[in-house]
């Protein structure tokens, strides 16, 4: 998602972000508006460039939950394989 994204790239434009799926710009746009509103992205305006990192204040808690996803999905994958 989004959030990957950011993490792996460090900043991106909403241009950037938009490119990377298949979504349409409006539905992207609104998912980063509730990304902005829950304080995960910031966004700052450079010229005509709205440039998204993840919020450095939610930093910790989004590789916490990122770390526990991971650890789900490995025991998911254990499970399937069983």
């Amino acid at each position: 998602g989004i959030i990957d994204l950011l993490a792996e790239h460090g900043q991106l434009t909403a241009t950037e972000i938009f490119e990377k799926f298949s979504s349409s710009p409006p539905a992207i746009s609104q998912h980063l508006k509730v990304l902005r509103e829950a304080n995960l992205v910031t966004m700052e305006k450079r010229a005509q460039k709205h440039v998204y990192k993840i919020n450095p204040k939610a930093k910790g808690w989004i590789k916490k939950m990122m770390m526990l996803w991971k650890e789900r999905f490995d025991q998911l994958e254990g499970v399937v394989k069983a």
